[in-house]
């Protein structure tokens, strides 16, 4: 089965101004989610303050290939399956990061907790509903 993903946008941010960290939930870098002008209506909820989920393509990440069902991270001694860690080289490449939306100008989102690199293709944007004390959203 192929399934097919468009960018609805990319992200910019300063490729000099920090490196990327490993993790949105380690990272401080602010940047840009830069929408296509034809999916702007659907930003006319987004409030700065706010968090949202930004799912991205890891268009530079090396081809997978079956060795890497099992990885050892940076932050760890033994290796852990792929499903298991945040690895940029997955069987599909797709990338997920929760970010502070510090501002929306039209068609462009400025937050604050990117981990990608400077023209990330976007694939989606959803909201972030923490789950705490067992409600559900």
């Amino acid at each position: 089965m192929s399934i097919v993903f468009n960018a609805i946008g990319s992200i910019e941010r300063d490729p000099g101004e920090q490196a990327t960290p490993r993790h949105h939930t380690l990272s401080d870098v602010e940047g840009w989610l830069n929408l296509l002008p034809e999916y702007e209506a659907g930003l006319s909820d987004i409030t700065p303050g706010q968090r949202i989920v930004v799912l991205f393509h890891f268009d530079r990440s090396p081809p997978f290939t079956p060795e890497l069902l099992r990885q050892t991270p940076p932050h760890r001694d033994a290796p852990l399956g792929v499903f298991s860690i945040c690895s940029p080289r997955r069987p599909n490449a797709i990338g997920m990061s929760i970010v502070e939306v510090l501002e929306v100008d039209g068609c462009r989102i400025r937050v604050k907790g990117l981990d990608t690199l400077d023209g990330t293709p976007i694939l989606d944007i959803k909201p972030y509903f923490p789950f705490e004390d067992g409600q559900r959203h």
